[in-house]
């Protein structure tokens, strides 16, 4: 073999030899890289946790945009033609308009400052300015309020709350307060009683707030005290001050549409499964809990209305067993969270019975134009509802309920105990408090400067007209 021919084949040779080590080290390399069999494991369990959470976080966020919808819907249109529905044709507009106005109103309110004066921490009785201007108020969520939901969804959530309470108060003065005078009263309303009561019993540090370690913890599960004492006792008041309508009570003064009002009712106990199921903050075993309890009084409450007005007046009316629904659907709220299907029965048959005499004996003895009973049924029955809590609460429903020394209750120990009773008073008698003394000062505050009340003709005429300038029965006029 030539020399030429020899140096060929060693260089092919070398050049195999080469390749060869090459291919091992590449193998060696990705054997080396490769991930152990239990790393390999804890990355996957990783992956499955983490798709888990994401599942249940866009669950927990649907529920809850559901459930700001049906609250929002519980205001327009079901407030509105509930209480529409019970007021002369003259003022079936202005009545309406009340609510559709407070749906605005207060969304930019809580936009630019209520959710922080409510929601961000602050001092026992008022939030901070941390959120002003919904700063912060993003897609993380807040684990102290909800872990699941991004900060942004429980802020318009609440948002829903703030909205319809004052627009219940609007039931004790209808037929009688300027829209003008109504505006003013119920900014200043929302910023001196609504955000201090959320932030008491709902905020962090707040003095009432069961769930973060507040002074004298009060089980107020979706608005007992929040929506329902305040607007109901602020209703009372506001009666009480304007005074009576023109030939009250002398004068018939029959709703115009109990349909309107029938309507109004249904969609009321069905937006209120966001109001109180809603509460839960997710879309879990709590959430059905709450759903069942709200539903289950809803239905004693009317049979008790109903039953009571039956045995009274020889017929049970539309409109008693409606009114016992919505009574029983009040009293729940605070409770909703905390109590079985039978107490709820139980609770939604006291509140139907309660209300009833409040409104049909207990408002004809004192003799005040509350005009479509809001205290009577919201106010009443949303302090009956605050106290019965005390007295059902178990910690079977929610390990929430605590001791007399702050410590959880084992599960289905007892239902109830003296101190959460002290707490829940403490909590009711705070409500009633600070709306007798704020809504009172607001009421002077607009008197003095705007004045709260139409005139006499104003009021024959009716607020469709005169604070409107629109007629709600054209029909009529044609006819």
């Amino acid at each position: 073999m030539s020399n030429r021919k020899r140096r060929i084949s060693l260089a092919l040779i070398v050049l195999f030899v080469l390749a060869f080590a090459q291919s091992l080290c590449a193998q060696a390399a990705s054997v080396a890289s490769a991930p152990t069999p239990a790393n390999d494991t804890s990355a996957r369990l990783a992956k499955l946790e983490q798709q888990a959470a994401d599942a249940k976080s866009s669950a927990d966020n649907a529920w809850m945009l559901t459930s700001s919808a049906l609250v929002l819907m519980m205001t327009g249109p079901g407030l509105a033609l509930f209480y529409g529905g019970l007021v002369r044709k003259k003022n079936v507009l202005g009545t309406m308009m009340q609510s559709f106005a407070l749906m605005a109103i207060v969304t930019v309110l809580w936009a630019l400052c209520s959710f922080s004066f409510s929601f961000s921490s602050g001092t026992g009785f008022i939030g901070g300015f941390h959120h002003l201007f919904l700063h912060a108020v993003g897609a993380a969520p807040d684990p102290d309020y909800a872990a699941t939901i991004p900060l942004q969804t429980f802020m318009v959530y609440q948002l829903m709350f703030a909205i319809i309470t004052p627009g219940l108060i609007a039931g004790a003065f209808a037929e009688r307060m300027k829209f003008s005078a109504m505006v003013v009263f119920m900014i200043i309303w929302s910023f001196i009683v609504y955000d201090p009561m959320a932030h008491m019993v709902w905020g962090k540090g707040g003095l009432l707030n069961a769930a973060l370690g507040g002074r004298f913890p009060t089980l107020d599960f979706a608005g007992g005290t929040v929506v329902h004492i305040t607007s109901g006792v602020s209703a009372l008041v506001c009666a009480l001050y304007l005074g009576k309508r023109l030939g009250y009570p002398k004068e018939p003064m029959p709703p115009h549409s109990v349909v309107l009002s029938f309507i109004g009712a249904c969609l009321l106990w069905v937006g209120w499964f966001g109001f109180n199921a809603g509460s839960a903050l997710a879309a879990g075993s709590l959430a059905t809990s709450a759903f069942v309890a709200t539903h289950f009084a809803a239905a004693s409450a009317a049979i008790g209305w109903a039953a009571a007005e039956w045995i009274r007046n020889g017929k049970p009316s539309v409109l008693g067993g409606i009114s016992g629904a919505v009574a029983g659907l009040v009293a729940i709220t605070p409770a909703a969270g905390f109590v079985d299907p039978m107490s709820a029965l139980l609770i939604g048959l006291i509140a139907g019975v309660f209300c009833y005499w409040m409104v049909a004996t207990v408002k004809a003895r004192f003799g005040y134009d509350d005009s479509l009973d809001a205290f009577g049924v919201h106010g009443a029955g949303g302090t009956l509802g605050a106290i019965l809590t005390g007295v059902f609460a178990s910690s079977t429903v929610n390990p929430i309920f605590k001791d007399a020394a702050g410590n959880t209750l084992p599960s289905g120990l007892i239902q109830g105990n003296a101190h959460q009773l002290l707490n829940q008073l403490v909590g009711v008698a705070i409500a009633w408090g600070l709306a007798i003394v704020g809504t009172l000062l607001i009421l002077k505050l607009v008197d003095l400067t705007i004045g709260l009340r139409v005139s006499d003709e104003e009021e024959i005429q009716g607020l469709d007209l005169s604070q409107h300038g629109e007629e709600g029965y054209y029909w009529e006029a044609s006819a």
